[in-house]
């Protein structure tokens, strides 16, 4: 009974925690970015320190660094993604009418097939479906829009941001000081080795992933451009953006620009092109990219990280998909620190 009461006061916080994180998630993206951006530029920081920098010099350095990187990207590449995503919103009718074009006489046939004989009312099923498709479609990169519009508007993320990342990567290393220091003497070394082989396991995916997909950004929006495809530069940044997801990311990749490839060209030679693309990318990606620069460094099997992503996302939205994989691989290093002192324990090890 006691150490059901134990478990109820452990579990009680966490949760009351996840409620209010859950209640204030809508003010929480420019913490959550400085809080990852910090801890993503603190080993450059510590570098500079080894080098004779002082610590506020070395942060103020490296954030306008990486600043200065950021806004040469949005300068170059943002008005190109621009361009190709209000031509792709613009010509979603244009898609929908030619898929209705295409497969009406198709779906015809199969309705038929199951014994529906007025293709009257069919024809009027399919314009029906694809009206609805349309309307969808347009609220979805409406309210996609005007969400990036009000982030935009506020200025959240363009001056909280840099703000909260400039104050945690100055005193990243005394927060943590401060918390080791917190933790009882008699564990102290057990649960620093922990938080060691946590933080080797996040650093080393977030760094590892981020390289893989700007890679993989460039080489599709690069190699989808080469070969006409429409907007083929929007959707092979995406689809390399995206590929933190596995399967999912590229598989929506692909699925557009087949959808459009089909649409667009006459020739099965440019529709084979464009679908090379994706092929020698992925090829590429899980033989030689991610092995090279993500290895297995979380340890998770992939069907986990996308329950992780999904179950992120229901809670949180946008920030739990953010914070989906650390959680998972942090809860892969407690679970396999568990098993191991569980096989080393005496029940365990109990032969009656």
């Amino acid at each position: 009974m006691q150490q059901v009461i134990k478990g109820a006061l452990i579990l009680l916080p966490i949760l009351l925690i996840v409620y209010f994180l859950n209640m204030i998630s809508n003010i929480l993206l420019p913490f959550v970015v400085g809080i990852i951006l910090a801890y993503f530029l603190d080993p450059a920081a510590d570098q500079l320190e080894e080098k004779g920098f002082s610590r506020d010099l070395a942060t103020l350095t490296i954030l306008l660094a990486f600043i200065a990187l950021i806004s040469l990207f949005i300068y170059t590449v943002g008005p190109v993604l621009y361009v190709q995503t209000k031509a792709f919103i613009s010509n979603i009718p244009a898609y929908i009418k030619a898929f209705d074009g295409a497969f009406r006489p198709y779906l015809i046939s199969f309705y038929e097939k199951l014994g529906y004989q007025d293709s009257v009312n069919n024809a009027g099923l399919l314009k029906e479906v694809s009206e609805h498709s349309l309307k969808i479609s347009k609220n979805l990169f409406s309210n996609i829009l005007q969400s990036s519009l009000a982030v935009l508007n506020l200025f959240s993320l363009l001056f909280i941001t840099p703000i909260v990342t400039f104050y945690l990567l100055r005193d990243w290393d005394k927060m943590m000081a401060i918390l080791e220091n917190l933790i009882p003497k008699k564990y102290r070394k057990s649960v620093k080795e922990q938080f060691l082989a946590i933080d080797h396991t996040l650093s080393g995916y977030i760094r590892g992933q981020t390289n893989v997909c700007i890679l993989l950004g460039v080489f599709y929006a690069a190699g989808l451009s080469l070969v006409g495809l429409n907007h083929g530069f929007l959707i092979g940044f995406l689809t390399g953006v995206f590929s933190f997801i596995p399967y999912f990311g590229v598989f929506i990749g692909m699925f557009i620009g087949m959808a459009i490839a089909f649409f667009q060209f006459d020739s099965y030679m440019s529709i084979g092109l464009v679908l090379a693309v994706f092929l020698v990318g992925q090829f590429v990606e899980g033989n030689f990219v991610t092995p090279k620069l993500v290895g297995g460094k979380v340890g998770i099997h992939p069907v986990l990280i996308i329950f992780a992503l999904l179950v992120g996302g229901a809670l949180f939205g946008f920030l739990g998909i953010l914070f989906a994989i650390p959680a998972i691989a942090v809860i892969g290093v407690l679970i396999r620190f568990m098993v191991k002192k569980y096989t080393k324990s005496k029940f365990f090890l109990a032969k009656s």
